[in-house]
């Protein structure tokens, strides 16, 4: 297959590149054409707008573009970079796909658990629509419903609702190993809010799954199906590292460190991929512990 990836640098972008690289012909969209070729060689091509790119010769778009969420503190600047780096691409890459006469047949864009605000521990799955309005919410929201715009005849839309991502050369959980290396984690908050995680390789799976069951469209909680609290994560976390985890973090210090950013951290949803088991999709890691363990952390 033809496939243009968007985000490609990223952390799962480039696990997918690497799965994709030798059995499809890839298109990386990305502003340094050498960066992509050092980092995944001559076997994808680069291009750094989409007007290198035919559309009517694609079979399928992966859209994973955007300022990281978590990066830094949520000034009104840094809110609207991470808002417009998704919006506007996903904008002008939809306005493409409706323009071709014969458009890719899949489009696979990101989105995030955090489409559904902060959530008590009930599970919750595709069909929940008692949304918080909040940041989270309001980036997923509007994001969604630009790449749903690509949808007729002859596109599919798949949307990725994406958990805390486990990787050991990345993302979120990279973050978090300092503090508990040195024995210095501890519980953030009250501990119980929920926090929705999927090891890599599931995730790149999920990719792979559709791909391979061209019927399936609309949205995916692209989450393992058991989420953990900040209590047991941090439980887990630091008996995985051989370290104990004795300071906590309260709420008060939690704001004052990270502002509105804060409310990633101390809020959480017990998020259920319900679509995915029911269409026959196999978790190779369903336990945090499992997931941890098969990482060099």
């Amino acid at each position: 297959m033809r496939i243009l990836i968007t985000g490609a640098s990223g952390l799962i972008g480039s696990a997918l590149v690497r799965l994709w690289q030798n059995q499809h012909q890839l298109i990386v969209l990305s502003r340094s054409v050498k960066k992509v070729q050092q980092q995944f060689g001559n076997t994808v091509q680069a291009v750094e707008s989409f007007s290198e790119v035919d559309f009517n010769q694609l079979d399928m778009v992966v859209n994973l573009a955007g300022e990281p969420i978590a990066n830094s503190r949520w000034t009104s600047t840094q809110k609207d970079r991470i808002c417009q780096s998704r919006w506007q691409l996903t904008e002008q890459l939809v306005a493409l796909i409706q323009q071709a006469t014969t458009p890719p047949h899949t489009l696979i864009n990101a989105s995030a658990v955090g489409f559904y605000g902060r959530q008590s521990g009930d599970a919750i799955d595709e069909n929940y629509q008692s949304y918080y309005p909040e940041f989270s919410h309001d980036i997923c929201a509007r994001w969604e419903n630009l790449a749903n715009r690509a949808r007729s005849e002859q596109t599919r839309v798949c949307i990725l609702r994406i958990g805390i991502v486990l990787a050991a050369n990345g993302g979120a959980l990279k973050k978090m190993l300092p503090p508990f290396k040195l024995g210095l984690g501890g519980v953030i908050g009250n501990g119980e809010q929920y926090m929705s995680w999927i090891h890599l390789d599931d995730l790149i799976a999920i990719f792979e799954f559709l791909l391979q069951h061209p019927a399936l469209h609309g949205v995916f909680n692209a989450t393992a199906p058991m989420a953990v609290s900040n209590k047991q994560w941090t439980k887990i976390l630091a008996e995985r590292l051989g370290k104990p985890a004795l300071l906590p973090m309260p709420a008060f210090a939690v704001k004052l460190l990270f502002g509105e950013m804060s409310d990633l951290l101390l809020f959480g949803q017990n998020v259920y991929p319900q679509r995915l088991l029911d269409h026959g999709f196999t978790f190779k890691f369903s336990q945090f512990r499992a997931a941890l363990q098969d990482l060099t952390l």
